[in-house]
């Protein structure tokens, strides 16, 4: 993969986790953090798809990779909220 590709890949993190912290009516940190939950998001929703065989509705491909663009939404919610529930910081 190119610099470009990762970078644009960086950038679909950072809004999947976006999405993934508003659905979870929770905020941990800076943007930093956010494109980290979108990669862990990214991780935890695309074993889930491979590891319960299920269909992908948005496939979205960046050079010969193919991102799990609503898995991870789920995935960064997911994470997101067990982050809540341990840390017990304020809801947004």
């Amino acid at each position: 993969m190119t610099t470009d590709a990762y970078l644009f890949l960086l950038l679909v993190a950072a809004v999947v986790a976006a999405v993934g912290q508003g659905m979870a009516g929770f905020t941990v940190g800076g943007y930093m953090v956010s494109i980290a939950l979108g990669f862990v998001g990214a991780l935890v929703g695309g074993w889930a798809q491979g590891e319960f065989r299920l269909q992908e509705p948005v496939p979205f491909t960046v050079g010969d990779h193919t991102f799990p663009l609503i898995w991870s939404i789920i995935g960064a919610a997911l994470f997101v909220s067990i982050v809540s529930l341990i840390s017990g910081r304020r809801r947004r």
